[in-house]
């Protein structure tokens, strides 16, 4: 699909600009013969500076042997700017070369947008490349808390980011349905269920097991329909139908919260298969092939310090048992190899940061490229209600779970709240501000704003009055400060998804729908959009289209409603 960047078509043609001056000046001997690597240009904090700003006269004189301001001085004076967005060039400071831009190149964004539509901001920096982010991935053996919450709302527009750059995304949740937790799992049910029919003193609950009240919850509801029938049976094989039990109830209601949270994964991938396919062997047998494993006391260790880590870390117990370390890496060599991504991205804990290290190093080891596995590590969240820590449930008096949070703010707030800081700050969620029918509530001010617009056009439809086509309108009239800021802000939006892509930072999506939503408001108080002069009024109308379009194209890539009506 054909894809519309103002910001990159302008500052090609800059780039271009730049390259003739010079060519000219040597030309005219005015400059050496030079070489120019990049023309980095960038977008001055001050307005006065201009639209773009570049330091290339810098990076040049050391080769030319001349002043900046003097090379950015021979650099304008050969600049031809017929035919280009180029209003006018300045020379500033020690040799800034300031460019200011025609409004005509505002402008083209409403042609843009009446264009693509929904599909407006859309880039193709990925060019297809197989990208798979993996995240949530919650241990299956109790309910989501809120690091699943954000690590789902942060994997989840990600991927919708990585899909609007080009990539062809795969979501994936990995259950962890194998291994040591899945033993303790099993203990943890069985001996609930037996103290639940012969009393707490009957058997004893292991000291590493689990002691949430959903373990209990499940064996009350197990005996509820199967009774005491397993209270004379072979210990091993009674955990083993507890934990299929619990396991599938679990993963049933991950599933159905992650839904009504708006996430829909493409994979569901079972750690249990890399034991069934023999994966984990395969990758242990491979590792040893290569040399990086050695034998210590009776377990079988990688060479985890070759590759930059603090200390070596075990791969196969001494009672033979792999851990959970082994199955990891033979589950990214899978992703890697067997799958054949080109870009792998985890979502992991604040918990899992000395884990990265190690994980890269076993890529590398198995022929993988390190640098081809992207580690987001998501820091902690802390709940306030009434301004102190919340962390009970008001309604069952446990631990706030992802399904507790959605029945208190809902899922549009859920998702943008969580959006809103960069993934390795920690993050105070306001539950009384999230559920704020108010302008102080983000997702409310944003929405509204979409809402609004939609009234306004709903209000002017009713009295015969449609929003023209671009041709059809006279997009000169729009040159208020206000209607200028809203223009240069809706060209914004493909770069802005193009740096989110580069950058993984999703939360940059919600500041760029908050400006929006500011400069919308802004210009709503300032500039009347039922007005006596039909022509301007036609104009308006069709900027305020293009807002609401916007607004609604980010408010569905964070995977937040756009409503009509408020």
């Amino acid at each position: 699909m054909e894809t519309i960047n103002l910001m990159e078509i302008a500052r090609e043609q800059i780039r271009r600009t730049i390259k003739k001056a010079a060519e000219k000046a040597v030309q005219q001997d005015s400059l050496p013969e030079l070489h120019i690597d990049e023309i980095v240009l960038e977008i001055p904090r001050e307005k006065q500076h201009g639209d773009f700003a570049t330091n290339v006269a810098m990076q040049m004189a050391r080769q030319a042997k001349m002043p900046p301001r003097k090379i950015a001085d021979i650099l304008v004076s050969n600049m031809a700017l017929e035919g280009t967005y180029i209003e006018k060039v300045e020379v500033a400071g020690p040799g800034f070369i300031n460019f200011y831009l025609k409004k005509e190149w505002l402008y083209q964004v409403i042609h843009a947008i009446e264009w693509m539509g929904n599909d407006y901001g859309r880039v193709n920096i990925g060019n297809g490349q197989k990208v798979m982010v993996e995240f949530v991935s919650a241990n299956p053996t109790g309910p989501m808390h809120m690091g699943n919450a954000r690590g789902g709302a942060l994997g989840d527009c990600l991927a919708s980011i990585l899909e609007w750059a080009g990539y062809d995304v795969t979501r994936e949740f990995y259950i962890n349905d194998a291994g040591n937790q899945i033993e303790k799992f099993g203990r943890s049910l069985e001996a609930r269920y037996v103290q639940l029919l012969k009393g707490e003193d009957a058997f004893p609950f292991p000291e590493d097991g689990y002691h949430g009240e959903d373990i209990t919850d499940h064996m009350r509801e197990f005996i509820s329909s199967e009774g005491d029938k397993y209270l004379d049976v072979d210990s091993e094989e009674r955990r083993k139908v507890f934990v299929e039990y619990a396991l599938n109830k679990n993963i049933e209601k991950i599933k159905a919260d992650l839904k009504r949270y708006g996430i829909e994964y493409d994979v569901w991938f079972h750690e249990s298969w890399l034991y069934e396919n023999n994966e984990v062997q395969q990758t242990i047998d491979e590792l040893t092939q290569k040399g990086y494993t050695y034998e210590k006391e009776g377990a079988i260790w990688f060479k985890a310090t070759e590759f930059g880590a603090e200390k070596d870390e075990v791969l196969v117990r001494n009672n033979g048992v792999p851990t959970y370390f082994a199955a990891d890496i033979a589950y990214h060599r899978n992703k890697f190899i067997t799958r054949g991504f080109d870009r792998v991205i985890d979502i992991w804990g604040a918990d899992h940061h000395g884990h990265v290290t190690r994980m890269k190093g076993a890529m590398k080891a198995i022929g993988c490229d390190p640098d081809k596995l992207d580690v987001i590590i998501i820091q902690l969240v802390r709940l306030l209600k009434n301004g102190e820590v919340a962390r009970m449930s008001k309604r069952t008096g446990r631990t706030v779970t992802l399904s507790d949070l959605l029945d208190e703010t809902g899922v549009d707030a859920a998702r943008f709240f969580f959006n809103m800081r960069q993934s390795g700050s920690h993050l105070d969620f306001d539950l009384d501000l999230a559920v704020k029918q108010s302008n102080e509530n983000p997702v409310f001010y944003v929405q509204y704003a979409h809402a609004r617009i939609c009234s306004i056009l709903r209000l002017l439809s009713e009295e015969g009055i449609q929003v023209k086509g671009a041709d059809s309108i006279d997009v000169s009239l729009l040159n208020q400060p206000e209607e200028v800021e809203l223009l240069k802000k809706l060209v914004e939006l493909p770069e802005e998804i193009t740096i989110a892509a580069l950058t993984m930072e999703p939360s940059r999506m919600t500041r760029y729908v908050l400006d929006l939503a500011a400069l919308f408001h802004t210009f709503y108080n300032a500039c009347r959009v039922k007005t006596e002069d039909v022509e301007l009024m036609a104009a308006r109308l069709k900027l305020i289209d293009c807002v609401r379009i916007v607004l609604s194209n980010v408010l569905h890539l964070l995977g937040v409603s756009a409503p009509e009506r408020m």
